[in-house]
């Protein structure tokens, strides 16, 4: 079986050497590149497993860059960067990121995020690539959700992983434990907050109402049911 493809965009040369290393090392393959320009022309050529973006780039902004990238790659994408700030991870996650680390960081970390993230993304479907609910279709080939009227919404690849976890689960109880097992990435704070930011997101691409949302129930201390009526195809 193929190795799994990371790719690193970065411009500190000291910080691309050491994850191609280290990533090489626990058996991935790696692709390195100083420049958005670069990154984004190899994209056209294959698409990475994973894809490890700093948000500090000298040819584009990176959060826009991560918001392109979670529309339109079926990659996992994991910032990581300098910006500590809570501001900054909140943003990057509502933005499409899987996952946000901060430097400096231990290698191991990211060796760590990264199984994790395709032990998610490698979990095999029970289902279809389109799944119809309460006037509402999901295609997960192309990341959109279109209502009755043809409206067309797009999701990212992130926000897929949860929706496609509920429409497979319908009026089951879906804990948060059971999020992190499935999805993966790593479980505390952070996990919770990106699941939060998704699942918000998704309320609003559904035009739920936010104090009171008919098709994603948060049943508190325990997880999350999914009341819709699904059909997959």
């Amino acid at each position: 079986m193929t190795e799994p493809l990371v790719t690193i965009l970065d411009d500190e040369p000291d910080i691309r050497h050491m994850l191609r290393d280290v990533l090489e090392d626990a058996g991935f393959r790696t692709q390195c590149f100083a420049r958005a320009r670069e990154f984004e022309a190899a994209l056209k050529m294959a698409t990475p497993d994973v894809c490890l973006v700093d948000l500090s780039l000298p040819d584009t902004d990176g959060l826009a860059l991560v918001h392109r990238l979670a529309l339109e790659q079926g990659a996992s994408v994991i910032i990581i960067s300098g910006r500590a700030q809570v501001q900054d991870r909140v943003t990057g996650l509502e933005l499409g990121a899987d996952d946000y680390i901060t430097k400096p960081f231990e290698p191991a970390e990211v060796v760590a995020r990264i199984r994790a993230r395709l032990r998610g993304t490698r979990t095999p479907p029970q289902s279809g690539n389109t799944a119809r609910f309460n006037g509402w279709t999901a295609h997960f080939e192309r990341y959109t959700l279109s209502d009755n009227d043809g409206t067309e919404v797009r999701f990212s690849h992130a926000e897929g992983e949860v929706l496609r976890l509920f429409l497979e689960s319908p009026k089951r109880l879906i804990s948060r434990a059971r999020m992190q097992e499935t999805l993966g990435g790593a479980a505390g704070e952070s996990f919770d907050r990106a699941m939060d930011v998704r699942i918000s997101r998704l309320r609003t691409k559904l035009r739920e109402d936010p104090k009171n949302p008919r098709l994603i129930k948060t049943i508190y201390g325990a997880g999350y049911i999914f009341l819709g009526d699904v059909e997959w195809t």
